[in-house]
């Protein structure tokens, strides 16, 4: 059963939130600036400011596409967005002289945007319903690159030198991304269900492994480095689950519909259909803490570039069908101070 607090965290509600399911959360790489796509067409911009203790969040502006936004991303220096939509554009909106352009498409919509940053090249990555990943000089009409993959890509994340992307049909793509981007390998992680979302993390400063995701309640901590060495390193664990004392009783299973590495700490959250995040530390194989219920699946989730902020989105995500569908129940976007939450456990 879900709660009916929308808010049992209290944490900050960004004012002005979208119309309609909130599809994914972006922090600003260089400052605290959060933008969000969402299933009302629109990208949206907020100002994150604190005063003392508390937070204030200040809509700057918002653009809009001709189909739901589906995925949106920043540009190195964090002054442009991209943005993925069903339309199957990609838009750049310049947030300095409030421009939005076309600079990508696809021949369906497009799921991913990643903007790489490599020491030779800049790009920007677009993953898509049409079974590609294409690669862009937003300054050209056409891709510098396009990859064929066996199926529609779902998710992606990049830390130069590496870009990864789970397909349907549970696959993983692994990319080198040095002087250009190559498929280095695919391979299926041990999840036996859809996967959902990826998220790369760092060791020693440098990309190490991913985990991921799946509608059933679980998710994988997969390093690229799979020597016996690293073996023990790769693990799958249980998430977002109902806790049931007799086991007579059915459990229920949640959707994991997010996962994300904190930038400073490498400790990691999870976001579920069962209206809650969970914050894990992977080395330790340990949960640091569980959120309370909302009365709304979270669909969403990002951290900001200092790691002092977790922002996730609480709106439908589907999961249980168009009857489940309230269009009265309002969208909402939280960010939660996270100064200490996410430290790992001492060892």
């Amino acid at each position: 059963m879900f709660s009916t607090a929308h808010n049992p965290n209290k944490d900050h509600e960004v004012s002005q939130p979208p119309n309609d399911s909130i599809s994914s959360l972006s922090f600003s790489p260089a400052a605290d600036f959060l933008v969000a796509g969402s299933w009302d067409n629109c990208v949206r911009c907020w100002e994150v400011k604190q005063s003392g203790t508390t937070l204030q969040s200040e809509p700057k502006a918002e653009q809009q596409h001709a189909g739901p936004t589906l995925s949106c991303c920043w540009s190195a220096d964090g002054t442009k967005v991209f943005s993925g939509s069903c339309d199957k554009s990609v838009k750049m909106w310049d947030l300095n002289s409030n421009s939005f352009t076309q600079v990508a498409a696809h021949d369906a919509p497009v799921k991913t945007v990643n903007w790489i940053q490599a020491p030779n090249y800049q790009c920007l990555m677009t993953g898509s319903w049409d079974k590609t990943l294409k690669f862009w000089d937003t300054r050209q009409a056409q891709p510098m690159m396009t990859i064929n993959c066996e199926e529609r890509v779902y998710a992606s994340d990049v830390i130069y030198p590496v870009a990864v992307s789970i397909l349907a049909g549970r696959k993983v793509i692994i990319l080198n991304l040095e002087n250009q981007p190559t498929v280095h390998h695919t391979m299926e992680p041990p999840l036996r269900y859809q996967l959902r979302d990826i998220s790369i993390f760092k060791k020693d400063g440098k990309p190490a492994g991913f985990g991921v995701c799946s509608i059933e309640g679980r998710a994988a901590i997969e390093p690229f480095d799979n020597t016996a060495a690293n073996s023990k390193d790769k693990f799958t664990f249980k998430c977002h689950r109902s806790i049931v004392s007799d086991h007579h009783k059915p459990q229920d299973i949640y959707a994991v519909n997010g996962i994300k590495f904190h930038p400073i700490h490498g400790t990691l959250a999870t976001i579920g259909s069962d209206g809650k995040f969970s914050f894990w530390d992977k080395d330790a194989r340990t949960k640091l803490k569980t959120g309370e219920q909302l009365d709304n699946t979270i669909t969403c989730c990002d951290f900001n570039h200092t790691g002092t902020y977790f922002a996730y989105g609480s709106s439908y995500d589907w999961s249980k069908g168009h009857e489940f569908y309230n269009p009265q129940q309002k969208n909402y976007i939280f960010i939660r101070q996270v100064k200490d939450e996410l430290k790992p456990r001492k060892k």
